[in-house]
């Protein structure tokens, strides 16, 4: 921690605006108290007021300034008088001492003629020409001028890291200042890995980080060097920050969170002013860390768009970064934590040993880790005893750490809704219709027809996936709207990590079943397959494209992993084999819907049994499938044998 040491805590600082206040106030003191010659300003009287006084003999002096305005003095004895009551003392009720009246004087000649007179007839004893300024109206016609040279010597010192501040914290406004939040080890942070469920293999890799702020000494008296930083990898809501955060938590020590985007500002220079003391503050701080949101903000490969120029403000800040992180000392007990969703674009110079020392990959969870997960988002629930999870964790295949939360979020809401005292499994599986789904539209109006022909079509999804050894197993089936789908059919995908053409060809069959069930039932199509169809071209298009599943096109992948290939404007290949593409993504997708309809063909009793049944309940579920069609021909949980 960085010391504060002050030998004179009472000793006077000037600060940078104590000299121009000091010219200010003195300023308008001197107008104040000045009043043009004394404490108290004269009274204003007429000239012929004055010629009364004079005539009396109650004038002792007179002084004309610039020829046009005078001031009077009283004799002793006319101060005396009750009519010069009010000028007689001034406002600390002393005696005045003058001048008591001001006037103009009009014609010069004759009023000087006028006190020669008085003078010769001792009705007055002297009067007196004289030149001055009119202090006021310097002031007022300075005052901009002032104003702006302190503005601008105040805009210079800040620029300069003078005086309020040094570094990037002494600029103008501030601007350069790290927007970092600080979250205090004492208060702030109680976020643990107990708190972080699943992420079993991200919280092993990690917890050796945690040891290096815990006990340093333990890897450096080896001569080892502490890392850098560690990149955190993953899908969005996987849990990335959380697991950051109880990093911190873990260790106990100051935690700088920020995003990438923090960095980035309008005017040039400033991110990299920011990151610069960004470091400055963790490194007095220290031990510590720096965590970066969103990384891929301010790191992304420099150089890669066509359409920045060489100066650009993010390369700055980027290069600024790629310093100070190289910069630190062996012992400096700072990490860098990043996170991000997009590793592949993010520049190679941040990516090598000794900056960001570690990948850490924050995948998606399975369903050992979803079980978890549920477990510690059901905890503050009101939920019914003996609730499932093994259950929840299959109905969730594919969702994230923040999915889930939304789920169990979901799901006390619409229990509450429905003024249940508990939340229950029906409320956890209208959660996720909902979440995959969207809102049920039951007061959408749908003509008998229509709703044949969305009953025919779901339905025919229903039939080819239950015909299809490696379509995935039907949950439920429903015609009800819900969001902008007019009926949708819910499957429990298996979780695999390789994907076999024949499986993919399955799904793609099974997809493409909706529309041949139109097909096949009213021998014309509709615009209902749109979803569908969008599906199956991104499946046949990844089959040709990118995993070389393809005979014509074979063992070629046209994928580019760095992400770059969206600055470009040419394809990765020639116009005579986007045709042949284009010929097997449309051969694909046909052969799979010729397949389907011919599934169809021959179960077509079935198929519209099966779309009455869904036009009577609007909900048909496994069972309702079992009744008709019988148990499927084939183990769904048989798996082939894999030799790598």
């Amino acid at each position: 921690m960085a010391k504060e040491n002050n030998p004179n805590p009472n000793k006077f600082k000037i600060g940078p605006w104590l000299i121009p206040g000091a010219l200010i106030a003195f300023f308008i003191i001197f107008t104040i108290f000045s009043g043009d010659g004394g404490f108290e300003k004269p009274q204003e009287i007429s000239s012929s007021k004055f010629n009364a006084f004079l005539e009396k003999g109650e004038i002792q002096k007179v002084i004309i300034y610039n020829k046009v305005e005078a001031e009077a003095f009283l004799t002793e004895a006319a101060l005396k008088e009750k009519a010069h009551e009010k000028v007689s003392k001034n406002m600390l009720d002393q005696p005045n001492k003058g001048p008591h009246y001001t006037f103009d004087i009009g014609d010069i000649e004759s009023f000087q003629k006028k006190l020669e007179t008085a003078v010769a007839q001792k009705k007055l004893v002297d009067f007196q020409f004289t030149q001055r300024g009119n202090w006021s109206e310097i002031f007022v016609s300075l005052l901009p001028i002032l104003i702006i040279v302190v503005i601008w010597i105040f805009i210079m010192r800040r620029m300069s890291g003078a005086g309020g501040g040094a570094g990037a914290g002494g600029q103008i406004f501030n601007i350069g200042k790290s927007k970092a939040k600080l979250f205090d080890e004492k208060n702030d942070i109680k976020i643990t890995f107990k708190d972080v469920a699943g992420l079993e293999g991200a919280k092993e890799e990690i917890q050796e980080i945690v040891e290096f702020l815990k006990n340093p000494e333990k890897y450096t008296n080896l001569g080892g060097k502490i890392p850098k930083g560690a990149l955190l990898v993953g899908p969005p809501g996987t849990g990335k920050t959380l697991l950051a955060k109880a990093v911190a938590g873990e260790a106990k020590v100051p935690f700088f969170s920020l995003s990438g985007s923090d960095f980035v500002e309008m005017f040039v220079g400033v991110g990299a002013s920011r990151v610069r003391d960004l470091f400055k503050q963790a490194k007095e701080k220290s031990p510590a860390i720096i965590f970066i949101d969103e990384i891929d903000a301010v790191g992304r490969a420099r150089g890669k768009n066509n359409m920045s120029g060489g100066n650009d403000e993010r390369e700055n800040t980027l290069n600024q970064l790629l310093t100070e992180m190289d910069g630190f000392g062996t012992n400096s007990n700072v990490i860098v934590l990043a996170a991000t969703n997009r590793a592949d674009v993010l520049d190679k110079a941040l990516m090598r040993a000794g900056r960001f020392d570690r990948q850490i990959f924050v995948d998606l969870p399975d369903i050992r880790e979803r079980k978890e997960i549920f477990e510690v988002h059901l905890a503050p629930l009101k939920k019914v005893e003996a609730l499932d999870t093994d259950f929840l964790a299959k109905q969730t295949p594919g969702f994230s750490g923040a999915d889930i939360a939304n789920v169990c979020n979901e799901a006390a809401l619409i229990a509450a809704r429905k003024d249940k005292k508990a939340v229950d499994k029906q409320d956890f599986l209208d959660a996720v219709d909902r979440i995959v789904g969207g809102l049920e539209k039951k007061n959408k109006i749908v003509t008998p027809e229509e709703k044949k022909a969305i009953a025919i079509h779901e339905a025919g999804h229903a039939t080819v996936s239950w015909m299809l050894e490696h379509a995935a197993p039907l949950v439920k089936v429903t015609i009800v709207p819900r969001g902008q789908s007019l009926g949708a059919a819910w499957y429990l995908p298996e979780e695999r990590l390789i994907v076999r053409p024949d499986q993919m060809l399955d799904e793609m069959c099974a997809t493409m079943g909706g529309r041949a069930a139109e097909k096949v039932t009213f021998n014309r199509i509709s615009t209902g397959a749109l979803s569908d169809l969008e599906k199956v071209t991104k499946q046949a298009r990844a089959m040709v494209t990118i995993y070389g599943l393809n005979d014509k096109i074979g063992n070629v992948t046209y994928y580019d992993s760095t992400g770059q290939s969206e600055y470009n404007f040419s394809k990765p290949y020639s116009e005579e084999t986007a045709m042949v593409i284009d010929k097997e993504i449309s051969a694909l997708i046909e052969s799979q819907y010729q397949r389907a309809i011919q599934i169809l063909e021959e179960n077509k009793d079935k198929l519209n049994e099966l779309a009455a049944i869904l036009i009577e309940k609007e909900v048909i579920f496994k069972d309702d499938l079992e009744n008709i069609f019988g148990k499927r021909n084939f183990d769904p949980n048989l798996q082939e044998e894999i030799s790598l």
